[in-house]
């Protein structure tokens, strides 16, 4: 990877770092919108050199030259002008703020992206298509999360032919949330999230197919499903992937052991995650054979393991994405059915719009609803299957 060194000046205590940051190598330090806490941390990275990839790069020179050209207009001195710095909250910034302004179009052209990826590896750039995909879905999850979580999981709950891809980019959201709750260095985050990206990759035509199938996994289905993990490593490593924590994490991400995740090597915590994300995503989509599960039996499925014990790594995912997650629906105490907007401070106290009236009939619009107060306490989840209206996603992402 081609890397730029920047100066020094663009890292500033207290607020996020606009890009990943990488070494003289291209190995990645931290992972763009880590917080620069304090002037020691500032200083290691310092100490390290602070690279960016080419494109990012563009960015800060298209930044700096734009700021450059402020002053100029304002008639600054030239001193001042020779010590000009980009705004840190403009760098990197016009994606961003396409992505908020339009998230729907954001995670749909991705899911394109993704879906000629997964379905078609290229056999020549593979390893760097799938770090594109991966920085442009962080940078979708960053720029509002909720927004994300809630055009993922409505997607997922309502549209069953694009399930391998809406379920690689779900799974991936959740344990980069997940991740962010767990004491891992910052390296192994993008190798866990390009891991949950392409997990299935050696199944993806026959997972949609499966979505479909309104008959039982036939014996030669399942032989793929069984052998898809090490199947899908060792195509990877034909298609140019070096990165053993990614690869080893897909090896094992049906197979990672329940306990304390600081007792697992590397690849098999960040497996554990995975692993976990998987049956919480997976919950929340329908089939033709199977109705998916209200959010909260979700959630459930994902945070006791195999022993019917709390699992450390599902925790890790109920604290990043709720109880409700944005885009599932629950019953409140008048009645009412309401969609999740947005995650509150609290697993179990989210932002919500009741949607159907105590009667059962649809509201014509989405009304919000608070809580706290007794009368709309949240007394359950409802399954998606359960709700047969059509939604205003877009009025929805207004509302939150």
């Amino acid at each position: 990877m081609a890397v730029i060194q920047l100066p020094s000046t663009v890292l500033k205590i207290g607020l996020p770092v606009p890009f990943a940051l990488r070494d003289a190598s291209g190995h990645l330090l931290v992972p763009r919108g880590t917080m620069v806490a304090t002037e020691t941390q500032r200083q290691q990275l310092i100490t390290r050199g602070i690279y960016v990839d080419e494109n990012d790069s563009e960015q800060f020179k298209k930044a700096l030259a734009g700021k450059v050209d402020s002053m100029v207009r304002s008639n600054a001195l030239l001193g001042e002008i020779a010590k000009a710095e980009p705004d840190m909250s403009e760098m990197g910034g016009t994606a961003v703020r396409k992505a908020v302004g339009d998230p729907i179009s954001g995670w749909n052209n991705l899911m394109l992206h993704a879906s000629s990826l997964l379905h078609d590896p290229p056999q020549s750039d593979f390893p760097s298509r799938v770090e594109k995909l991966d920085r442009d879905l962080l940078e979708l999850l960053d720029a509002d999360t909720d927004a994300s979580l809630l055009t993922l999981i409505h997607s997922t709950t309502s549209e069953v032919h694009q399930y391998s891809v809406t379920h690689a980019l779900l799974v991936t959201s959740i344990c980069e949330l997940a991740a962010r709750n767990l004491p891992w260095p910052a390296e192994w985050r993008p190798s866990m999230r390009r891991a949950a990206l392409t997990m299935n990759i050696a199944m993806t035509t026959l997972q949609d197919l499966l979505a479909l199938q309104d008959g039982p996994v036939t014996p030669r289905q399942r032989d793929v499903i069984d052998s898809h993990a090490i199947k899908a490593a060792a195509q990877m490593r034909e298609l140019g992937v070096k990165d053993e924590l990614w690869l080893r994490a897909v090896e094992h991400h049906h197979a990672s052991p329940p306990g304390p995740l600081k007792d697992l090597p590397p690849m098999l915590q960040m497996a554990r995650v995975i692993q976990r994300a998987d049956i919480f995503a997976a919950r929340l989509s329908p089939r033709k054979m199977r109705q998916a599960m209200p959010a909260i039996a979700a959630a459930k499925a994902a945070y006791l393991d195999e022993n019917k014990k709390a699992d450390e790594a599902g925790a890790a995912i109920i604290k990043g994405v709720g109880i409700y997650p944005p885009g599932s629906y629950v019953r409140l105490a008048s009645t009412e059915v309401a969609i999740v907007l947005r995650r509150g401070l609290r697993a179990n106290q989210p932002k919500v719009a009741s949607i159907i009236s105590r009667n059962g009939t649809p509201l014509g619009e989405p009304s919000m609803r608070d809580i706290r107060q007794k009368a709309f306490e949240i007394t359950g989840g409802v399954a998606p299957h359960e709700v047969k209206i059509r939604l205003n996603l877009h009025r929805l992402l207004q509302m939150g």
